[in-house]
């Protein structure tokens, strides 16, 4: 465990309901270069930078700065605008993207643009801090959001990650049951908790039933064995992990 405080980070879940089959998320695969979680499966984000609170100010909802680094880390990442009103088309998400990377602000694009973010339509799911590094820990807030109408391909836009792709909760753990993928401890525990919902309206409505409290992940020792725990009452379906040979990111 370490004593320096833990970096603030958002991420977003993004959803979107298919014909037929569970709802497909938007996930990236870290590049293998990466400090942090080197070549693991995750959901778009990133740390919650000053800029984002000095936005989340004019919106005045309750985890504003989260809501905008999720918006703006799921386009710097992917190009997919979700939560833009009125809705880019994919020629603009792609200069959004490119804008974002290059330094400027969501707030300064967003103006230029003439477009607004509504935050109402991200729906707070977890928050996660785990203590599994010495030097690096990070408070990170989970949103879970539908995704913009539209077959929207993703565009990896930095060198953070490899791939962007569409994938079900279901299939992303049995790839990395199979050793296709990789995914860290939080990562896991919520694509199983994502795959107990068929649409994506059931998700939110599970979302809304649960507290978000902060998850600390403890060690627990049971018949000479250590399991990576979490508390089981956030709608987690699998909430103990054998700590041996496990990967935390």
């Amino acid at each position: 465990m370490t004593d320096q405080p833990a970096i603030p980070a958002s991420t977003l879940i993004l959803a979107r309901d298919v014909p037929r089959g569970p709802p497909m998320l938007l996930m990236v695969e870290r590049a293998a270069t990466m400090a942090f979680a080197a070549g693991a499966m995750v959901f778009p984000g990133g740390r919650i930078d000053p800029e984002d609170h000095e936005f989340a100010e004019t919106l005045g909802v309750e985890h504003g700065a989260g809501i905008v680094a999720a918006v703006r880390e799921t386009i710097e990442e992917t190009a997919v605008p979700v939560a833009l009103d009125p809705l880019p088309n994919p020629a603009l998400a792609l200069e959004l993207q490119r804008a974002l990377l290059a330094g400027t602000s969501l707030a300064t694009l967003l103006d230029r643009h003439r477009l607004s973010l509504d935050a109402s339509l991200l729906t707070p799911w977890a928050r996660w801090m785990p203590n599994f590094h010495t030097t690096r820990r990070f408070d990170t807030l989970f949103f879970l959001a539908a995704a913009p109408p539209g077959e929207w391909i993703p565009n990896v836009g930095e060198a953070e990650n490899r791939v962007a792709e569409w994938i079900s909760a279901a299939d992303a753990l049995a790839r990395h049951a199979v050793g296709n993928a990789s995914l860290i401890f939080p990562t896991r525990r919520n694509l199983e908790r994502l795959a107990c919902h068929d649409r994506v309206a059931a998700l939110h409505d599970h979302a809304r039933g649960h507290a978000v409290e902060t998850i600390c992940p403890w060690v627990e020792e049971r018949d000479g064995e250590r399991w990576l725990t979490i508390p089981d009452h956030l709608g987690y379906p699998v909430t103990q992990e054998k700590l041996d040979g496990l990967w935390r990111g």
